[in-house]
């Protein structure tokens, strides 16, 4: 990665100060390959003083905050970014890669979050315990205190909103490290809540790479929470660092997600819906259903149906609104294509692919979506996140084969199951090991409101939704006695 000591209009935000380092690392446009820009290379000594910040802040003005304020400066903060949100799903389809009706998507839900966490802030209620005669026993929720958040780059606004959101609103106070390649709604979001008038050093936000800043956060002492999106192997990394200071860690580490498609599921939905799940954001989503375990019975009709779909899939610059943009940077291009040189090696039908538009500038990261047909359940396609728009088909004969296929991965994020026999759905969303499962639909609209975690190798804890909260407080039991 090329580094430049130019003057650079993007700064860190840490306490109420705009920080620029010397060195910087470059802003590069997946839909080119051009730097456009740089960001400040923050490390271990950024990260102190924005961890030192935000204890300041918890000592002084941001501790002294109640909660309805919190909740109404939250709110204040979600009108802003509605106020902006063209300009952020601007900086984040430029930065990201994505057609720009997604990334107006992704502002949407950013204030959404903001929204949701401002009207709990309030909300968060203890309990008194029936005890023994002559006690009073009540429970209080209370701030962790600083909460690192490591962002990963496939929705910056998103990830952000669903944790930052949570935190600020349990009376946190906030050190953010976005990925590197994608800081720039981040740095944005900064300038928005000085504006609404967060206390200095409630929120801070740390750029630079993530064996560095992202590393330092991890393991830096005065934090009391981690929350990390991101690859299984680095978050194995993050919860050894917290761990060594005893701090909780809140990871979500993608996923391999089955959509299970039955003889008597509503066919055309089903169709469009995972081909849809599948292309958005060129498939470089945690959650993105990339198999699709189909009943043998209607194998060849359904794939036919998706092959049709994803022939008609587009691919072109974030400024053109086709089905796909770029993914992200030429490193996730390589491994993309590493998958489809095995799948050809290893002599599996490729049933059909996207094309390209054809004025994309060529140094562009562009993937053209494939379905790829008969892929065997242990094999690596059908095992490993590629992250990419690539689907793979799965015979199955029964419910049972089922169940064993969808299970049959180290994953356990999301599932969608596809059947009109609801009993059956039933089954299968109590068998299958996943955080969430959609009948008859699969993401639910994004369902801020909606618990969202993984089991096994997709992470642990949950963020979204009220139970993010919890995630984000201690519990505190007062025991008084008092006599009878």
């Amino acid at each position: 990665m090329n580094q430049t000591t130019n003057p650079t209009s993007h700064r860190m935000f840490i306490g109420a100060e705009w920080v620029a380092t010397e060195q910087t690392l470059p802003v590069v446009d997946p839909a080119t390959g051009a730097v456009v820009g740089a960001i400040p290379r923050g490390g271990a000594a950024e990260i102190d003083a924005a961890v030192r910040a935000g204890r300041a802040a918890l000592a002084g003005a941001w501790g002294a905050v109640d909660a309805t304020s919190r909740g109404r400066l939250l709110l204040r903060l979600a009108e802003l970014i509605r106020r902006d949100a063209d300009i952020l799903a601007r900086i984040e389809s430029a930065d990201v890669g994505k057609p720009l009706g997604q990334a107006r998507g992704d502002a949407a839900a950013f204030a959404r979050y903001f929204e949701y966490y401002g009207g709990a802030a309030d909300k968060v209620h203890g309990e008194t315990i029936p005890f023994l005669q002559g006690y009073t026993v009540m429970t209080v929720y209370e701030p962790i205190g600083v909460t690192g958040h490591i962002i990963p780059w496939n929705y910056p606004m998103q990830i952000m909103g669903r944790s930052v959101a949570a935190s600020l609103a349990m009376g946190n106070a906030v050190v953010l490290k976005p990925a590197e390649d994608t800081s720039l709604s981040a740095l944005h979001l900064a300038r928005l809540a000085e504006e609404a008038g967060f206390p200095a050093g409630a929120f801070n936000v740390v750029t630079g790479l993530g064996e560095e800043a992202g590393a330092a956060l991890a393991g830096h002492p005065g934090i009391g929470h981690v929350s990390f999106t991101g690859s299984p192997e680095v978050g194995a990394l993050v919860q050894a660092a917290a761990g060594r200071n005893s701090v909780p860690v809140t990871l979500e580490l993608g996923g391999k997600s089955p959509q299970v498609v039955f003889a008597d599921a509503p066919m055309e939905e089903a169709a469009a819906t995972i081909t849809r799940g599948i292309s958005q954001n060129s498939g470089q989503t945690c959650s993105a259903g990339s198999r699709v375990l189909i009943e043998d019975r209607v194998y060849d009709s359904f794939t036919q149906d998706l092959a049709a779909r994803f022939r008609a899939l587009r691919v072109g610059t974030p400024d053109q609104e086709l089905d796909c943009g770029p993914v992200v940077n030429a490193a996730q291009q390589q491994r993309i294509q590493r998958y489809l040189d095995m799948a050809r090696r290893d002599g599996l039908p490729v049933l059909a692919e996207g094309s390209l538009a054809g004025n994309v500038p060529p140094g562009g990261y562009y993937v053209k979506p494939v379905l790829i047909g008969d892929v065997p359940a242990e094999h690596p396609l059908a095992q490993e996140e590629i992250f990419g728009p690539v689907l793979v088909a799965i015979r199955v004969r029964d419910e049972a084969d089922a169940l064993r296929v969808a299970n049959a991965t180290s994953y356990g994020l999301v599932a969608g199951v596809w059947t009109a026999d609801i009993a059956r759905a039933l089954r299968l969303a109590r068998g299958i090991s996943a955080g969430q499962v959609f009948i008859n639909n699969f993401g639910a609209a994004g369902g801020i409101e909606l618990p969202f975690g993984g089991t096994r190798r997709s992470g642990h804890g949950r963020e979204k939704g009220f139970e993010a909260l919890y995630g984000f407080a201690t519990l505190k039991t007062i025991a008084i006695k008092h006599g009878v």
